[in-house]
């Protein structure tokens, strides 16, 4: 029956475009929430976040954010052992409820006016139910693409991960777009801000019968021993050094994907003084070009290895953005805005599309899910996430408007060293990565595959 965990009917049977549309809905779902968050920060902060001083209500509503991001190692840990232990399919049906809980809850919650100090404690607890799920969504999702992957193509399949994310930003961009151009901006900061949300949560019940349809992967079910939940926590814990390589790996993705779209819109609204139309039509183009170049740099690095290809656009990051930034805040204009996101979105995509490929090949395949969910949780936790506060610090801190190009270099400067170590030994791959047949344990030593 399709949909059932037991079948042994493999996902190939299925349309491959089908199968890659429901393991990434839940990606929609998250992003979409994610991305509004970050747009309407300024309406979300005056709503939950009362203050007389607006960069302080800005840094309390990313505050929230950041926080809500702080849970996605835990939800990592937890649900990520889960899923190794029952299986991809059911694992993914449960971390979107969890996800929609925390969506409705944000969507539906009164203001600070209404009911006082309970709406920020309500809001913040939404948060962190999403960042809970989200702890685990892009890597069950991954994972669940990697092993549905044809023999020579598990860059391109992955890649297809971060692309479903692009689509909700795209979307999002869209709503946003019209409510500007419908509703004065005074009633969309008072309560038009809410209507995107809204509509969040009436995809919700298409997106559940979507991954309802999903096929467990021949992978997980030709595995002869799945891990009890204290094994995952003690293999997790033994491979803490491919997590933590991992997590310097996915650095670079987390910080500019969470500039180019949750940060843009209030940076070039707030700091650069574009207009609202003007922040949201970039954020618009940029989700479109994010989703071009990740199955782009996907299939590249399947073709030419993953390090030359991580390598190349994190020394491009690191050479350029800040002397973007600079540039860009000297005059600001629409175009030069354009711009600067265009080639912060060239970098993205095309590394993020390699380092998928990369951090399910160099985790251990019997807790790929929990050490792949763990390592990409931690970078998004600590950095990725935390891009918009830190941006918005920099920037009143220093007085500097491109700051943020210094959080950026630092964050190509780990992947570089990151790759550098994992890729050491020279090889083309980091594994003998077999989705045909994979074996029920490996790499519990701890040690980086493919070194020499």
């Amino acid at each position: 029956m399709a949909g059932s965990a037991t079948s042994t009917n493999p996902p190939e049977i299925e349309s491959r475009i089908g199968a890659i549309l429901r393991a990434t809905s839940g990606n929609f779902l998250e992003q979409f929430d994610f991305f509004l968050f970050g747009f309407y920060a300024a309406a979300i902060g005056k709503a939950f976040f009362p203050s007389t001083n607006e960069t302080a209500s800005l840094l309390n509503t990313f505050g929230v954010f950041w926080l809500g991001a702080l849970m996605r190692p835990v939800g990592a840990i937890v649900l990520g052992s889960y899923i190794d232990r029952i299986g991809r399919r059911q694992g993914l049906i449960v971390t979107l409820g969890i996800m929609a809980i925390g969506t409705v809850v944000i969507a539906f919650c009164p203001s600070y006016a209404t009911i006082g100090i309970a709406a920020p404690i309500i809001v913040l607890i939404g948060r962190l139910l999403q960042g809970f799920s989200a702890g685990v969504e892009l890597g069950g999702v991954s994972v669940y693409l990697a092993e549905i992957s044809t023999p020579g193509n598990r860059g391109f399949y992955t890649s297809f991960q971060s692309s479903s994310q692009q689509v909700a930003i795209f979307v999002a961009s869209i709503l946003g777009y019209i409510l500007s151009e419908l509703m004065p901006a005074d009633t969309v900061a008072s309560w038009g801000w809410r209507i995107p949300f809204f509509v969040g949560c009436l995809i919700i019940p298409l997106i559940f019968f979507l991954r309802r349809t999903l096929e467990e992967t021949p992978a997980f079910l030709a595995m002869k021993k799945h891990p009890t939940a204290s094994e995952v926590f003690a293999s997790a814990l033994a491979n803490w050094r491919i997590v933590i390589l991992g997590m310097m790996i996915a650095i670079l993705t987390t910080t500019t994907f969470y500039f180019v779209t949750v940060y843009t819109p209030t940076f070039g609204k707030t700091v650069l003084k574009l207009s609202t139309q003007e922040a949201l039509l970039v954020t618009l183009l940029v989700a479109v070009t994010n989703f071009i170049w990740n199955p782009v740099g996907g299939a590249l690095s399947d073709r030419v290895g993953r390090k030359p290809v991580l390598i190349a656009i994190a020394t491009l990051a690191l050479l350029t953005a800040y002397p973007a930034l600079s540039w860009l805040v000297a005059a600001p204009t629409f175009g030069k805005l354009l711009a600067v996101e265009m080639m912060f979105s060239f970098y993205f995509g095309m590394y993020s599309g390699t380092m998928l490929g990369a951090l399910v090949e160099i985790v251990p395949a019997h807790v790929r899910t929990t050490c792949f969910s763990l390592a990409f949780a931690l970078a998004a936790a600590l950095f990725g996430t935390f891009t918009p506060f830190a941006s918005t610090l920099l920037i009143d801190y220093t007085g500097n408007k491109a700051a943020p190009g210094l959080w950026l270099m630092f964050a190509a400067v780990l992947g570089i060293i990151a790759a550098l170590v994992v890729y050491r030994g020279g090889g083309r791959t980091v594994t003998t990565y077999d989705t045909a047949a994979e074996p029920a344990t490996g790499h519990e030593d701890g040690v980086i595959p493919g070194r020499a």
